[in-house]
């Protein structure tokens, strides 16, 4: 039987490969991360676990998936670490994460969650919950007060189901026990996300309290961000081959390509990490980085998706390997800039 990658297995991989190089059991929580997908575990928590070995110890990550325990069950075996492989053409790299620090499910115990993200020492909440996981109206940016969880939040707001009744309940736990509030990090693919999360979560608090809804959208600091890293699904090949080169097995590894972006707007009344390190842009306002992404990298890829369809090609890399269609794209982009 092939063992299982863990604390006790890390000393035992091949030196090639990258690992936790600071002492995990001195690392203590910092940050709450909400939506524990691959995206989160390709991007974010490589950033801070760049800036645990960078002699932080205070930012390890506490991470609930909101709906399925699968990846909780993945992982927590594995002492919450993962296998990060980077591929670009022929070459893969691997790198075992340490950054995760605590695993949560949050309908088997909301309340373990809800007393996590009320520790004093955490100062950000961040979120990969995608753009559904907000329960706002696209169209407008305001919360939808009739969607399903948002009913049951409102209802039971100790017992929540969605990620901004979690924010709200969490907030007034720590408003009432006189905490200072967490920052709240969106990192989903919305239009100006910091203030559309703000808006959402203020709107809920104030549907239970106006009071407590005043005090969000005053006190609350709600950071915009882009972000950018494609990260596709895990494949059984994917999980073969990175054991074949591992020497054991990793229940739930993530693929990256090799290109990370992460522009975050430069508000945290309680501090952050130095998340320059491992390669994030800290700014004064994020909207010029997300008008840029939209138009030139979402843009190019609708162009290339359309006109590459109708010329015959499969797939968006295949039409941008066509000298016709990469000389198109220059110019394109060339217009847009």
């Amino acid at each position: 039987m092939t063992a299982r990658l863990s604390a006790a297995t890390l000393p035992r991989l091949p030196d090639a490969v990258a690992r936790p190089r600071y002492d995990r059991g001195a690392v203590t929580p910092g940050i709450v991360h909400l939506g524990l997908g691959a995206f989160h575990r390709a991007h974010q928590a490589v950033m801070t676990d760049e800036v645990l070995e960078a002699g932080a110890r205070d930012w390890g990550i506490v991470a609930a998936s909101l709906r399925s325990p699968a990846t909780r069950d993945a992982l927590a075996p594995q002492d919450g670490l993962y296998t990060v492989a980077t591929r670009e053409d022929d070459r893969q790299d691997l790198r075992v994460i340490g950054s995760l620090c605590g695993l949560h499910v949050a309908p088997e115990d909301p309340a373990a969650l809800l007393r996590a993200m009320t520790d004093p020492r955490i100062r950000i909440v961040s979120l990969t919950v995608t753009e559904k996981g907000y329960c706002h109206d696209p169209a407008s940016g305001t919360l939808d007060e009739a969607h399903p969880d948002i009913r049951h939040d409102l209802a039971a707001p100790g017992a929540p189901r969605s990620a901004p009744g979690f924010l709200v309940e969490a907030l007034r736990l720590r408003r009432a026990a006189g905490i200072a509030p967490f920052t709240v990090l969106c990192c989903d693919n919305l239009p100006a996300n910091g203030a559309t999360v703000g808006r959402v979560t203020a709107r809920l608090g104030a549907l239970r309290d106006p009071g407590l809804g005043a005090w969000i959208a005053g006190e609350v600091a709600f950071p915009g961000t882009m972000v950018d890293r494609i990260v596709p699904a895990t494949t059984a090949e994917d999980r073969a081959a990175i054991a074949a080169t591992l020497g054991c097995d990793d229940a739930w590894p993530v693929v990256g390509e090799a290109f990370s972006q992460w522009v975050i707007e430069d508000h945290f009344p309680r501090g952050r990490p130095e998340w320059e390190i491992g390669g994030a842009t800290l700014v004064a306002d994020v909207a010029p980085f997300e008008l840029m992404k939209l138009r030139m990298l979402n843009g190019a890829h609708s162009a290339l998706a359309y006109l590459g369809y109708l010329a015959g090609h499969e797939t968006v890399a295949e039409a941008s390997n066509d000298p016709v269609f990469a000389a198109y794209l220059h110019g394109l982009w060339a217009e847009i800039a």
